[in-house]
């Protein structure tokens, strides 16, 4: 059982690299969209994930993940989003 879903995006750095990514949740906070997101591929079972999080904004009218760099930005959004995953984890 897949207990995040199975959303899967591509991204490409600026050295035109390649990464497929898992999308473990999306949320809103303050009027901006957030993603977390793992490595595809990376066993769920782990007690700690390599979780990413990233500021989804649009640029030339494509939605581009960037960096928040923010840290008071970032730790809201990580405890909301840790909220979110351990709250669906509790309802299953």
């Amino acid at each position: 059982m897949d207990q995040y879903g199975s959303d899967f995006i591509t991204i490409v750095d600026d050295d035109g690299n390649e990464y497929e990514l898992e999308v473990l949740t999306t949320l809103e906070y303050n009027g901006e969209n957030y993603m977390a997101v793992i490595p595809a591929g990376e066993s769920q079972d782990q007690f700690e994930l390599e979780v990413s999080i990233f500021k989804s904004v649009e640029e030339d009218g494509e939605s581009v993940l960037c960096i928040i760099e923010d840290e008071r930005e970032l730790q809201a959004v990580y405890d909301l989003i840790m909220d979110t995953l351990y709250e669906d984890e509790d309802t299953e």
